[in-house]
């Protein structure tokens, strides 16, 4: 999967949305837009949180959940101890949508939910807040420092949280100079889809200590989740591991040990 693709194949979509649903239409409904939960303070103040993500496929390995029900894994990440749902909303790639984070938002009474997607336009972060969203995800691979600092305004307006993706050194250096307060480290290369958990490690060292750090994909046993918790990582972000677990609140609590609350 080619990288440049994805962003032309957003850049698509976005533009159908606004000609089928125009900003202005869009705006009128966030009236009646649900109100956001704290997304931040989830993710700090003890032992390291877990971010459990709803994804029914992805770009590398295909369908990894056939019998894929959102709200059933939504009310098992509540109970088993997950500190926030993150819900993947992109089709082409990951057979997602915006109807499953609405009904996750609905299904669940207190956790944060945080939208995953490509976003390449203020009009998705609008989306986000219509459908439910409390945070979104800003890669920093997809935007410039201009417009990264530009969304992270939007969101704050909205009253959203927004954590920002980075992969490397100079990704992160223009994460902080936009004012990003939430850190995300994908571990998986945007080029070659490979995962190494060593980026976190690497990366981590150069991050301001009153930041929030999340550390994303390729964590799959408790001993990832020690390694990154002795080393000051505040949540880690899992999808994989648990939608293609038998028991996904088992799993849970496989990864938390007893650090889930």
């Amino acid at each position: 999967m080619d990288w440049e693709k994805i962003l032309q194949v957003k850049f698509n979509e976005v533009r159908s949305k606004k000609a089928q649903t125009p900003l202005g239409e869009l705006e009128k409904r966030l009236k009646d837009a649900p109100a956001t939960r704290p997304f931040r303070q989830r993710l700090t103040g003890g032992p390291i949180r877990l971010i459990a993500e709803i994804k029914q496929a992805s770009p590398t390995k295909g369908l990894l959940c056939s019998n894929f029900q959102p709200l059933s894994l939504a009310r098992i990440y509540e109970s088993s101890g997950a500190a926030a749902i993150s819900v993947l909303t992109d089709q082409e790639f990951f057979q997602g949508s915006l109807a499953h984070l609405e009904m996750v938002k609905m299904e669940t009474t207190k956790l944060p939910i945080l939208r995953k997607d490509f976003i390449i336009d203020p009009y998705q972060i609008l989306e986000a807040r219509v459908y439910g969203a409390d945070a979104i995800l800003l890669i920093v691979a997809a935007l410039t420092g201009q417009k990264l600092a530009s969304y992270l305004q939007i969101a704050k307006s909205l009253g959203l949280e927004a954590l920002v993706e980075i992969h490397t050194r100079s990704e992160l250096a223009l994460a902080l100079e936009a004012g990003a307060e939430l850190i995300g480290i994908n571990n998986r290369d945007l080029k070659s889809f490979a995962v190494d958990l060593e980026t976190t490690f690497r990366l981590l060292e150069a991050i301001p200590k009153d930041k929030v750090v999340v550390a994303e994909s390729g964590i799959n046993k408790r001993s990832d989740l020690m390694r990154l918790a002795q080393a000051g990582v505040n949540a880690a972000l899992v999808g994989e591991a648990l939608v293609t677990a038998a028991d996904p609140g088992t799993k849970i609590r496989e990864l938390c040990g007893d650090d889930s609350g």
